[in-house]
């Protein structure tokens, strides 16, 4: 890397010069404008095996940096992307784009837990991953049988960065993200030769938002990267109805059925409901209709209506009446956290409600931190870097952004005022339904996932100009990252695997 040349250089040159130190120094420095037109782009690359779907496959991995340019036609940034191609290699056989969210999000979740060749093995029962060493395992239910794939790290996150005086806000935001993702894409197909293979284009959380961002990309012109079908996972498109702020009275309808699903799995609520599923349908009725209702008439409510809706409310909360009385019978997803087991002493998890964590003390609204997100975190990082590194051998000084500060985003959508107002993505996937036949989408939700609720995915993707009869759904035992528990892995494999033969 230029960064290693110039170091080793200025070592010889000390060495042998008999030129004043401070002088040597002066005469190699050089500006970022210098170092970013002499860029030259990392790689790595290795050829390995393995059994995925019950079949084996021998392929490359290759780590490599898409170098993006300016307006000047100046190397402006590095996205790093991680591809695994089976060999022999053939145009016909699909290709799979992928990435996390975020915004500031590495690709390591779905890379190192869910789809990948390897995974990193983590307790599968919402128990804390603990210190190292964590096991770096073959992954059978990698995607590999059925397609190749291709992870996107995007500006910031990952191995992927900035150069020279590059600023961040020249890729940070909603429609900014999407374009350089989207430009990536276009180089990877035309480097491998694959623009008429069959394509797909997956993301999780903020991913799912990118994916219908990138989807507008790609398909929103007359340049079409056409594609067979969309994976959806966690998703988060309509960002209304989950906007927990005054005024606002969706979100309560939103993730009342995901407080009914926690409420179940950890002996709250009062039901006779044989599963989760079934307690879950009954959320969603009393969401969209008596409590939907209740909410629209704000304080015009009569005190009878009020008084049913506390005692519905506390069967699927698992809440005590006095507590959703104070709070207006209108509970916050953080205050839900922390009461739910507050006679307990636990709190439970945000991105996925089976974890409880233990706070400094039972007291507050809210929790101190999410424990199924530090029951997760050192796990991935350790495994990300030792596979990159090691394995896949690339050698860079960058260090690897799981989760890190994209900031500012700019969440402005191109089209106005009233668009702005109202932030929602799923127009995006709508259009592409409507205008590509041949394109699907699949989403995949867990029960117990509060960052992304799956009654708000539902929300959202069952509104007008969306084509119903090509959508798939599938839900989870688990909540954010459903891959954490083994038998949800599985299944989330075979469903995708499932969806992608189907095409």
């Amino acid at each position: 890397m230029i960064k290693f040349s110039i170091v080793a250089t200025a070592a010889a040159a000390l060495a042998l010069s008999p030129i004043p130190l401070a002088a040597q120094e002066e005469g190699n420095q050089r500006s970022d404008t210098e170092l970013q037109a002499d860029y030259v782009a990392n790689s790595a690359s290795r050829q390995l095996s393995g059994t995925f779907g019950g079949t084996r496959i021998d392929y490359t991995a290759t780590v490599a940096e898409t170098v993006l340019t300016n307006d000047k036609d100046e190397p402006a940034a590095a996205i790093v992307v991680t591809s695994y191609v089976a060999e022999p290699r053939d145009e016909t056989r699909p290709v799979t784009f992928l990435f996390n969210g975020g915004p500031g999000s590495g690709s390591v979740w779905l890379q190192m837990g869910a789809f990948g060749p390897k995974r990193v093995a983590i307790p599968s029962d919402a128990r804390d991953d603990g210190a190292p060493p964590y096991p770096i395992l073959d992954n059978p239910d990698s995607l590999l049988d059925v397609t190749d794939l291709v992870f996107i790290d995007p500006v910031g996150t990952g191995f992927s960065h900035l150069i020279g005086d590059t600023e961040g806000t020249d890729y940070w935001g909603v429609t900014k993200d999407a374009r350089s993702v989207a430009e990536v894409i276009r180089r990877w197909l035309s480097d491998n030769g694959r623009w008429n293979s069959p394509k797909f284009l997956g993301g999780e959380s903020y991913g799912t938002t990118r994916s219908a961002a990138v989807v507008d990309q790609l398909e929103g012109g007359y340049n079409d990267v056409a594609l067979n079908g969309v994976i959806l996972i966690s998703t988060v498109l309509d960002f209304g109805a989950g906007a927990e702020t005054e005024g606002a009275e969706l979100s309560y309808i939103t993730t009342l059925p995901t407080m009914a699903a926690t409420a179940h799995y950890h002996g709250k609520a009062g039901t006779d409901a044989a599963s989760v599923a079934q307690f879950v349908e009954q959320a969603r009725q009393f969401a969209i209709g008596p409590y939907a209702s209740f909410l629209l008439k704000g304080q015009t409510a009569s005190g009878e209506e009020r008084a049913a809706i506390r005692a519905d409310l506390a069967r699927f909360t698992g809440l005590s009446e006095r507590f959703l009385e104070a709070a207006d019978l209108r509970v916050s997803s953080g205050r839900f956290y922390k009461e739910l087991l507050r006679d307990r002493g636990l709190t439970v998890g945000r991105l996925d409600s089976r974890y409880t964590g233990v706070d400094y003390d039972s007291a507050g609204e809210y929790p101190d931190n999410d424990p199924s997100f530090y029951g997760i975190d050192g796990g991935y990082n350790a495994a990300v870097n030792h596979f990159m590194r090691e394995t896949l051998g690339y050698d860079t000084d960058e260090n690897y952004v799981a989760i890190g500060n994209v900031g500012p985003w700019d969440w402005n959508l191109e089209g106005g005022r009233d668009l702005n107002a109202y932030l929602n993505v799923t127009p995006y996937l709508g259009r592409a339904l409507r205008e590509n036949s041949g394109m699907r989408i699949f989403v995949g939700q867990g029960w117990y996932d509060f960052a992304t609720p799956f009654f708000a995915a539902e929300y959202a993707l069952t509104r007008t100009g969306i084509p119903q009869d090509r959508i798939e759904w599938r839900y989870y035992d688990s909540g954010h990252m459903m891959y954490i528990r083994d038998e949800d892995r599985q299944a989330l494999s075979a469903d995708v695997r499932e969806f992608i033969i189907a095409r």
